[in-house]
């Protein structure tokens, strides 16, 4: 994979709405795993999705600062507490100065341990969910416990009909491949595999998310890692989740 910096990318825009992939460094400055983040945009008022670490913040500040003030960004939402999702807390909360976190219930009490001194910017998502309110949007927070958090969460935003699922339908790429749209969904699975069997591994979990999103408008699925599935794809993936017990997800 050559080291590249790819662009910010529009996922959804009618004029008043956005959704946009922050887009990607591949050069060494973004160390680890590689990972996406998302910004809403309703009414000029910013919402950002996992925002990421401490060697991605740069790039998250300079890209969303595109489409929004920094100071009409309200509201940060983290799925779950792991590192790459909530490492940069410290300055996203200095420089997006009006933004609440959203986070678990479950978690809240840890983010402190990050050097967080001003904790009436948190706010607790309970374990069955709820709203996040950006200009006149309302998003969805769907709860997704077990994957691979025991206090996760996913957000569905009506408006562009899109679905942030965090870890689930993260895939891992080879050295030398990315690519941010699946095309080849037969191809893509290789790449989701081994992460769903290591990280995802509680079935009991899987048909609990499934039963909860089967009802809504799904265009597209965006996760934190790998690649964005559309249209058809979004079906090849809730079919390939059912499917995950016949081939070694069978807790």
């Amino acid at each position: 994979m050559s080291l590249r910096v790819h662009k910010p990318y529009i996922l959804y825009d009618n004029n008043k709405h956005l959704f946009v992939w922050l887009g990607l460094d591949e050069a060494e400055a973004e160390k680890g795993i590689l990972t996406n983040q998302y910004l809403v945009v309703d009414q000029g008022e910013g919402l950002l999705i996992d925002p990421g670490g401490y060697y991605v913040f740069e790039r998250i500040l300079e890209n969303t600062s595109k489409f929004v003030d920094p100071v009409k960004v309200k509201a940060l939402f983290f799925s779950h507490q792991d590192p790459d999702v909530v490492g940069s807390l410290n300055l996203l909360l200095d420089m997006f100065p009006e933004a609440i976190v959203y986070v678990s219930a479950l978690w809240v009490r840890f983010l402190p341990h990050l050097g967080v001194l001003d904790t009436s910017r948190l706010r607790e998502i309970p374990d069955e969910g709820g709203e996040i309110t950006i200009g006149k949007s309302k998003l969805r927070i769907i709860p997704a416990h077990f994957l691979h958090s025991p206090g996760n969460f996913h957000l569905y935003d009506p408006i562009a009909k899109i679905l942030f699922t965090g870890d689930l339908g993260a895939a891992v790429f080879p050295s030398d491949e990315w690519y941010l749209f699946v095309e080849d969904f037969e191809k893509h699975k290789k790449y989701m595999e081994a992460f769903h069997h290591r990280y995802l591994p509680c079935r009991k979990a899987i048909d609990k998310w499934l039963e909860m999103i089967k009802d809504l408008d799904i265009q597209v699925i965006a996760p934190q890692h790998g690649a964005i599935m559309e249209k058809e794809n979004v079906a090849k993936f809730i079919e390939w989740l059912r499917s995950l017990d016949k081939i070694g997800l069978d807790h």
